[in-house]
């Protein structure tokens, strides 16, 4: 643990919350300060637990994962992030797949967090497909719900007058579709280099993601299993139950 790293509340110190109470439930609002952006995240779960880091979709934060926790990963100590340009995390000049993939990495050496398991929805799930292939020996065990392999599509629409309020940066959406509209070619062929044991979990017919697309993840990446949960593209949210049917067994150790 690292001076960089604090609660949002500066009346706890990060030792105090959730690791002095036997309720596992409780969530502890902190940040890291990493050296391109702070961090908001949300950790809850068993302190000692292997570490679940769970990364939110693009326009999303953290707490988006609130209706599949604790019963997700309960033996898991976890680590929901709001990704940069989300939530509480910092704006910055720049945003990217790449950016927010070193910032997953950068967050995990500020915790000291050596090997995790990770979990990534839509675009949080490309930010952890990026991770698994750039630092194979730092995952575990990847979840990747409702995540394609990525080909050129046509371009995105934004709202012609976006919402001036909402909790992320639309300089962020506008980079970040932009790439998921033209992605590198080197993102799939990586696929082959994730070695962690793989759970690839698909929306059905129902999602706006081609699902030949997922089954294509699911066979490129060498140790992945592929599950469908008829829920369309917000499985987690949608059909809280069955994803944590899907995904519990496969975290549990």
């Amino acid at each position: 643990m690292t001076d960089a790293v604090r609660p949002l509340d500066q009346t706890a110190d990060h030792q105090t919350a959730d690791h002095r109470t036997a309720d596992h439930r409780t969530v502890d609002h902190r940040t890291a300060d990493l050296p391109e952006v702070t961090l908001a995240y949300r950790e809850s779960g068993r302190p000692g637990g292997p570490p679940l880091v769970l990364l939110h979709a693009l326009g999303e934060r953290a707490a988006d994962w609130d209706t599949v926790l604790p019963d997700l990963a309960p033996g898991h100590h976890v680590y929901a992030l709001d990704l940069r340009g989300h939530g509480g995390s910092g704006r910055t000049a720049g945003y990217s797949l790449e950016a927010m993939r070193d910032d997953v990495l950068a967050f995990l050496d500020a915790l000291g967090l050596a090997r995790v398991d990770l979990a990534g929805h839509s675009m949080g799930g490309a930010v952890a497909c990026l991770l698994a292939q750039a630092a194979p020996e730092r995952i575990d065990r990847l979840v990747l719900e409702d995540v394609p392999a990525l080909y050129p599509r046509p371009a995105s629409a934004l709202p012609e007058d976006p919402d001036p309020d909402a909790h992320f940066d639309w300089a962020m959406v506008r980079a970040v579709r932009a790439q998921l509209d033209d992605p590198d070619p080197a993102w799939r062929a990586g696929l082959a280099r994730i070695t962690a044991r793989t759970l690839a979990v698909a929306g059905g017919p129902a999602s706006h993601i081609p699902q030949e697309r997922i089954a294509e993840l699911a066979r490129l990446i060498p140790d992945c299993r592929l599950v469908t949960v008829e829920a369309g593209h917000l499985v987690h949210g949608a059909r809280p139950a069955e994803f944590v049917a899907a995904v519990a067994p496969f975290l549990a150790r």
